[in-house]
């Protein structure tokens, strides 16, 4: 499902009435794809007989879609630290709808991108189907139970089993949820196939394949016409006549070249649009279009990656899908502002750990250039530890996907390739994160002949399930990946790679991702001459990056992570995995710069501070940027993090001495100086000075500053800002130790989404619309509700003047 080149927010279709949306203006054009998520109504918890169509729901509450009903808390000890300390539970989803004037030519489909899990799909009373997987977009076709006048739908959703996940997986109905009118003849979901097998700058052969359904009982004679557009230009295109029976499904292969192909890359991401029209006696009857990326990919086991002939190395990030204060259902602008951090920081390549996940996220990657590695499962037959009190901490859980796993596995692993293929920015499939991490649950001998037990765990365990089968099964998914696409390799991260080395299981990957393992890459490489090795996750030292940049053969590594995320906590109060080189906010952290310094070429710059404990080096993430408040006779330690080849220190005016690159051979240079109020100042040279970099000793916050994203919203789109607090001393110098609790108010037409500080410990509510700073940090989540008109967000804080931000909903171009 493409989103942005589908989806056409069409209010004058969509019309909000007393019983929902009129339907009837779906069948003006042969194919029309519109957001199903308004004026939905939500109830927590089981009700009987909750699908049938005259139950009672006046008292339930309205709700826009997407929604995720878990990040509404409360936090509680009483739930489970894996996933946030945040309630799972049963929902139930109604929406009514009326179909004044229903075409009986068309078919109707109702497409949802994902619901966390075990979602029931009812319309009008007729069970439409279940699925178990909360990650995997799945479609029911409403034809036959649509009748005209009212119409109901009901959406059970069951996460009772609220600690079966290691991170926070969010709950409901919590991505989008589209509506699709078709002609009877029509291309299927996911019913197009683009590949490009022979690459050059001067020309590209493109195969397109399209799935098409003929629904009639009588044979249709087609016209299947594929044309790829650079803008209004069409580049090439081709057309094919064919013959398809009654009740069936056929796919139509077409080919073409491309002359002097733009190519998709992570410098300079070129997409065109592919369109895909198919002709019954001569009458349009289905058009399809996506963007499509013109690319070769290679993998080579001596020499790495290749990308357009161009050898590279990958510097990924993981990531998990929750923003913080919004859970899992999160905007598309949300994510296109944590991308842009992402290219700051040096990044060319995500790790989608450890599930698929939000449809537009791909789209971005295709857009602003990230190579992505798309993974399926976390766990396969056999359960994880799934931790409730603290990581590490008690007794573990065990639910969790294993749960469906026989019966769904090979099919939500189908799905998630089917629907991405066309994804120029994916370049390889993941079978499974640390399916392998010993004794959980796999185990082995050879787990008896080590005493690391990151390596061997607690020996071997007869009784939990044998290695072998991590060989047998995972020759099973690889089968099912290449049955949908063979035009990338698979993969898996493997966090046991002594244990998995005695099965197939390494054998059976076109490419071999290690977990923490760098200091295998040598040793296996020479033992394992043909097998192709890459860090799936790392941690973020400098020795690990090194493992990459200094080895031909180690293509990349994937950092753990690229933000903070929610679950797989510590002990209460913590609820939020502080790993990120930003926290949840999307806010810089230490470690972004640090390894800013290793990843980019433009001079980077960072002083951090902290009060001086011995000669061992504070931990990075209790940094704080722009600290110069301390107490008189402090020893303070300062870090200067950068990529120069010098960096000299002033406090006041007085140089504190040079360090060198030359003498450190680091990216962090470090002074221990008696601590003095006033303004430090870092200055790197490369050949002269080339970058500096400021503390300055801030008094108390007087005034409140703002930076928003947006001016303007475009009426008819409900469309998202951020908007950035600090505090600021009567000087202007930030304030960044500050704590201060700030209201903010939106009147107009929008509405305050949520606030986040980036926080891991704080048991504030989310949906409250006050809350406290972090760090002197705050960021305001601000979206419209299409309608025009003049939107005014006040921000306050005691003690300090009311700041104001004018943003106007305007009415968009056509």
């Amino acid at each position: 499902m493409r989103t942005k080149t589908n989806v056409t927010y069409r209010f004058c279709l969509v019309c909000i009435c007393l019983l929902g949306v009129a339907l009837q203006g779906l069948s003006q054009s042969p194919r029309q794809t519109v957001l199903f998520t308004d004026d939905w109504k939500f109830h927590k918890g089981d009700v009987p007989d909750g699908q049938t169509e005259n139950f009672d729901d006046h008292d339930w509450r309205p709700v826009e879609l997407p929604h995720d009903w878990s990040i509404e808390g409360p936090f509680s000890q009483q739930w489970a630290s894996g996933t946030g300390f945040l309630p799972g539970g049963i929902g139930w989803y109604r929406k009514i709808f009326q179909i004044n004037n229903p075409d009986p030519g068309k078919k109707i489909f109702i497409y949802f991108d994902g619901v966390y899990k075990n979602s029931e799909v009812w319309l009008n009373g007729h069970l439409l189907g279940r699925r178990p997987n909360g990650y995997i977009p799945f479609q029911y076709e409403l034809t036959p139970y649509l009748q005209k006048g009212k119409n109901t739908f009901a959406v059970k959703v069951d996460h009772s089993k609220f600690a079966d996940s290691r991170w926070y997986p969010g709950s409901g109905i919590y991505r989008n949820v589209y509506l699709i009118t078709k002609d009877p003849v029509h291309i299927g979901l996911w019913g197009t196939r683009f590949v490009t097998p022979q690459v050059s700058e001067q020309n590209a052969a493109a195969e397109v394949t399209v799935s098409i359904n003929n629904t009639l009982a009588t044979p249709a004679n087609i016209v299947v016409e594929a044309r790829l557009l650079q803008g209004t230009t069409v580049v090439a295109s081709a057309r094919k006549k064919t013959s398809l029976a009654g009740k069936a499904t056929q796919d139509t292969r077409l080919s073409f070249m491309v002359s002097q192909p733009l190519l998709w890359s992570v410098e300079q991401p070129n997409l065109y649009t592919l369109t895909t029209t198919v002709y019954q006696n001569g009458r349009k009857v289905d058009e399809y279009s996506e963007k499509a990326g013109i690319r070769s990919i290679r993998f080579d086991a001596n020499t790495g990656f290749y990308l357009n002939g161009e050898n590279m190395k990958l510097k990924g990030v993981c990531i998990h899908h929750d923003a913080g204060a919004l859970g899992a259902a999160v905007p598309r602008e949300v994510w296109q502002r944590r991308l842009v951090k992402l290219k700051e920081v040096g990044c060319n390549a995500i790790r989608m750990s450890h599930y698929p996940h939000q449809d537009y996220l791909y789209e971005l990657c295709d857009e602003m250039g990230f190579l992505v590695q798309d993974e399926a499962f976390d766990e396969w037959e056999a359960g994880k530890n799934k931790w409730i009190e603290g990581w590490n901490v008690g007794t573990p859980g065990k639910d969790g996907y294993h749960e469906y796993f026989q019966e769904w596995a090979e099919r939500d692993l189908s799905d998630m390739i089917r629907r991405n293929k066309n994804h120029p920015s994916i370049i390889m499939w993941s079978i499974g994160n640390e399916i392998d991490y010993p004794n959980d649950p796999y185990t082995h001998e050879i787990l008896n002949t080590g005493r690391n037990p990151q390596i061997y765990g607690k020996g071997y365990l007869p009784d939990h399930p044998p290695a072998r089968r991590l060989g047998e099964i995972s020759k099973q998914l690889v089968a099912a990946a290449k049955r949908c696409d063979t035009t990338r390799p698979v993969t898996a991260a493997l966090a046991g790679v002594v244990m998995s080395n005695t099965s197939d299981y390494p054998g059976n990957l076109d490419v071999v991702g290690y977990n923490y393992q760098e200091y295998r890459y040598a040793d296996d490489h020479k033992t394992y001459a043909d097998r192709i090795i890459y860090g799936s996750e790392n941690g973020k030292s400098g020795e690990a990056w090194t493992a990459v940049d200094t080895s031909k053969n180690i293509f990349g590594q994937f950092l753990w992570t690229g933000f903070d995320f929610m679950g797989e906590a510590g002990r209460w109060p913590v609820r939020s995995s502080g790993a990120g080189l930003l926290n949840l906010a999307g806010f810089p952290k230490t470690e972004f710069y640090a390894r800013q310094a290793l990843w980019v070429k433009k001079p980077v710059m960072y002083l951090v501070a902290s009060r001086q404990r011995g000669d061992q080096a504070p931990r990075g993430r209790r940094m704080l940027k722009h600290t110069w408040n301390w107490n008189a006779g402090d020893t303070v330690r300062v870090d200067c993090i950068t990529n120069t080849q010098e960096a000299e220190l002033f406090l006041n005016g007085k140089s504190l001495g040079k360090r060198s690159k030359q003498d450190t051979g680091a990216n962090r240079f470090s002074w221990n100086i008696a601590y003095e109020p006033g303004k430090l100042v870092a200055r790197g040279y490369i050949n002269g000075e080339v970058s500096s970099d400021t503390l300055m000793t801030s008094g108390g916050p007087a005034t409140i500053w703002v930076v928003a994203d947006k001016t303007q919203f475009r009426e008819g789109k409900k469309e998202l800002a951020h908007i950035e607090i600090t505090l600021h001393d009567q000087k202007g110098n930030p304030v960044y130790d500050a704590a201060s609790s700030i209201t903010l108010t939106v009147q107009g037409p929008a509405r305050l989404l949520g606030m986040e500080s980036g926080d891991p410990a704080s048991h504030e509510d989310y949906s409250s619309t006050k809350r406290a700073m972090y760090n002197g940090q705050l960021l305001a989540y601000i979206q419209s509700d299409g309608k025009p008109g003049k939107i005014t967000v006040t921000i306050d804080s005691p003690g300090l003047p009311s700041k104001k931000v004018t943003i106007n909903s305007i009415q968009s171009s056509r």
